[in-house]
């Protein structure tokens, strides 16, 4: 959905599937930053939503699948 500019919603999950991945559009934010010039820095957030039925997928694990995905999208190159 991100891609039609949705900022954030939420996956039903399909019957008989354990989980889905919710993947929302970016937004730009203004942030403080001591580095910049200005004080201010733009930067890019998007929304990850993952819907998981809890009798198949564990909440802890749901939890590090996200983290990792975080981790990855954050730095692309230590992931190959």
């Amino acid at each position: 959905m991100g891609m039609f500019g949705v900022s954030q919603f939420d996956a039903i999950l399909p019957a008989g599937s354990g989980g889905i991945l919710a993947v929302a559009g970016t937004q730009e934010y203004i942030v403080p930053c001591k580095q910049a010039v200005l004080g201010m820095k733009k930067i890019s957030k998007m929304t990850v939503t993952l819907t998981c039925d809890h009798r198949q997928i564990y909440g802890a694990d749901a939890a590090l699948c996200l983290k990792t995905l975080n981790e990855v999208l954050m730095n692309p190159g230590q992931s190959m």
